[in-house]
């Protein structure tokens, strides 16, 4: 369990974030940031106690914000009745560690959150094993500082470590073969994802991606009368989930829902779950759902269209949806996109169309025309 996780049969944890605005990014956007990370703090059901932004030239190497800076955080935190202090950014074993003794509280990162989210949520043996996989790469660089409390002699030639340095490796070795036999396992589940696939290599598939929340799951829901969990939440889908649904005039498609994307996302993470996201790149069609009721709904769109374009998926296998129509008004202008709402069904019977149109196009769907003839 990592540290600002609440325990159970006790009041939720109290966490203070700290974000820093650096010469490339906008206080505003940093702040929109620590609006998003409070929500992942309030998915593993703790409490925001406050928050501060410090502006720096450059991140500090040994405390990320500067020792000054992080004695006055320190004390606000505590003041707050805060236990952890989360950073927005990734922080270095050596900054953690140094951080804790300032503060005299715990210290996580925006990753650290997102792992542990991911670690609650993962049901399937493929999902579990991807995030204990991407957990475990996480800590194996962090264990030197959770071992630094321990007696450690100075070396020399001949002289053998204390007692800290002596189970450090030890540590060390165990974890890396876990991860090893994690790989393996993972392997074993691709290799099986792969013939499931090939067993559906005739079906036509179209894959819902797109930022976490976005209302992918709702609209897997409506467009397949499929029951997948479907909450106002962050990562409330981790596993793919296949179901056939009706374009209309005879011809049915294979939808999937995969995992949602968002900002900053681990890198482990991402390469622990690349047998999940090849739903996404092989698919015929993908459906980039954005919520355009959301404020940052433009980054939220950016964000997902650079992971689809790491991803090697073409445009013209992208269409392009704006959804939660219901809860914003449409702007003129707005030429772009199909504007939907999963949860009243608006824009669905348009939608449907669009697919068949576009599968059509790219050679997947045989033109009615041309069918009936």
């Amino acid at each position: 369990m990592l540290p600002f996780a609440p325990a159970p049969n006790r009041r939720s944890r109290k966490v203070f974030l700290v974000g820093v605005v650096l010469p490339t990014q906008p206080r505003h956007v940093v702040e929109e940031h620590l609006d998003e990370l409070a929500e992942l703090v309030r998915t593993l059901g703790a409490e925001v106690a406050g928050r501060a932004v410090q502006q720096r030239p450059a991140p500090d190497p040994a405390t990320y914000i500067g020792r000054g800076k992080a004695e006055s955080i320190g004390a606000e935190a505590r003041a707050a009745g805060a236990e952890t202090v989360v950073f927005d950014d990734d922080l270095s074993g050596g900054q953690e560690k140094n951080l804790e003794q300032i503060f005299k509280l715990a210290v996580a990162d925006r990753s650290a959150l997102i792992l542990d989210i991911f670690d609650r949520r993962a049901r399937s043996r493929e999902a579990r094993t991807q995030v204990e996989l991407a957990r475990l790469n996480y800590l194996l660089p962090r264990l030197a500082k959770r071992w630094s409390h321990l007696e450690r002699q100075v070396g020399g030639i001949g002289v053998r470590g204390g007692a800290g340095e002596t189970q450090l490796e030890a540590d060390r070795r165990m974890l890396k073969l876990r991860i090893q036999r994690l790989e393996r396992d993972l392997e074993e589940i691709t290799r099986t994802r792969a013939v499931q696939r090939r067993g559906r290599s005739t079906a036509v598939t179209v894959a819902l991606a797109g930022y976490t929340n976005a209302g992918k799951s709702t609209l897997f829901n409506a467009l397949t009368s499929a029951d997948a969990l479907a909450e106002d939440r962050l990562f409330a889908t981790l596993d793919a989930k296949l179901r056939r649904g009706r374009l209309g005039a005879g011809r049915s498609v294979v939808f999937a829902d995969t995992v949602g994307f968002i900002r900053k996302l681990p890198h482990h993470l991402v390469a622990s779950f690349k047998s999940t996201l090849e739903e996404v790149t092989r698919a015929d069609l993908i459906l980039h759902v954005v919520d355009r009721s959301h404020p940052q709904w433009e980054e939220q769109r950016a964000v997902a269209e650079e992971v689809l374009r790491e991803l090697g998926v073409e445009p013209e296998r992208t269409l392009l949806l704006y959804n939660k129509s219901d809860l914003v008004e449409r702007e003129l202008g707005t030429g772009e996109g199909i504007w939907i709402s999963a949860r009243t069904g608006e824009g669905l019977d348009r939608l449907r169309a669009a697919i068949a149109e576009r599968l059509e196009d790219l050679g997947r769907l045989p033109r009615l025309a041309a069918a009936a003839s």
